[in-house]
């Protein structure tokens, strides 16, 4: 299994350090325009006694490198500083990510590839595009990284643990993203059977706000421990062929009533990327909260074109 992550910033070089803590690549690949990449990768490397890994991993300027990839893991671009909005990093991005496109295009026909760049339905789209890959093989991750941040200020908010709490965020990953209230539970009970309605809607905007919080914090740049943890999620699924079922940011044609926009659902992970595009039911008030998140995307598109 070879595995490269193209973007060796903070969300990149995590990533890549839990890849091969995890064994799930027999070769991993940094790919950055800066030449500290191969300082990460060495630093990766030098771990794997300790770690127990045999994974042989690479720092590169040099896009040949990740030929013969199995899966690859797109980084690249700016991040959020404060004040600003994902949707701020539109124009500068969607350069970025058309260049590592082409760049995949020529030597990784073959890969699944995971857009991690902001704003990440949008790139998702501009991949897809500018790739020609079928859309099983363009996946935007999002939805598991809103997801566990709704369950951790649910279970800080109860005094529970996070695994405590069953989540689920659908929609763009964005400020009209729409947790479910109706699918989260704690402890096998229903939210609104613990928490108050007044309680709940801070939280969903709060966990929102949850990549703004983290960039106010840090000053400089945005989160990547918990977004490293979700891309991983997704990789585990992809090299195990679990068929897990998770929220991802997919390419749609006419499932839940859309069309020509990445959005975040439920799907269904394996060897071949997305297997299946799970279609649930969905209350009025949450589909009325998903078409303004698909709008918000068709939007962001249209600003592109």
């Amino acid at each position: 299994m070879k595995i490269s992550v193209i973007g060796a910033g903070m969300v990149g070089s995590t990533t890549a350090q839990r890849i091969a803590d995890k064994k799930l690549a027999d070769e991993l690949v940094l790919v950055d325009i800066v030449e500290s990449v191969k300082g990460k990768a060495l630093d990766i490397q030098e771990s794997a006694s300790i770690e127990g890994f045999s994974t042989k991993v690479i720092g590169t300027l040099d896009y040949k490198e990740i030929s013969g990839s199995d899966i690859i893991i797109v980084t690249a671009g700016l991040p959020r500083q404060p004040g600003m909005s994902r949707d701020d990093l539109l124009a500068k991005n969607s350069e970025i990510v058309k260049k590592v496109a082409q760049n995949i295009k020529e030597y990784a026909k073959n890969a699944i590839v995971i857009v991690v760049t902001n704003p990440l339905d949008v790139m998702s789209y501009i991949m897809l595009k500018e790739t020609g890959f079928d859309k099983n093989k363009v996946i935007g991750m999002a939805g598991i990284l809103d997801t566990t941040r709704f369950a951790t200020f649910i279970a800080e908010e109860l005094n529970v643990t996070a695994k405590d709490v069953k989540a689920l965020v659908l929609g763009s990953h964005g400020d009209s993203m729409v947790p479910v209230i109706e699918e989260t539970t704690v402890k096998g009970k229903g939210l609104s059977e613990v928490l108050d309605k007044e309680k709940i809607e801070e939280l969903v905007e709060r966990t929102r706000k949850g990549g703004a919080e983290i960039v106010n914090y840090l000053k400089k740049g945005s989160a990547f421990y918990a977004p490293s943890s979700s891309v991983v999620k997704m990789i585990n699924a992809i090299v195990k062929d679990s068929k897990e079922v998770m929220p991802c940011s997919v390419y749609l044609e006419g499932e839940y009533g859309y069309s020509g926009i990445y959005l975040g659902l439920p799907v269904k992970l394996g060897k071949n990327g997305v297997e299946e595009i799970v279609e649930m039911e969905l209350s009025e008030t949450v589909k009325k909260q998903l078409d303004n998140s698909a709008n918000t995307t068709k939007n962001n598109i249209a600003k592109l074109k």
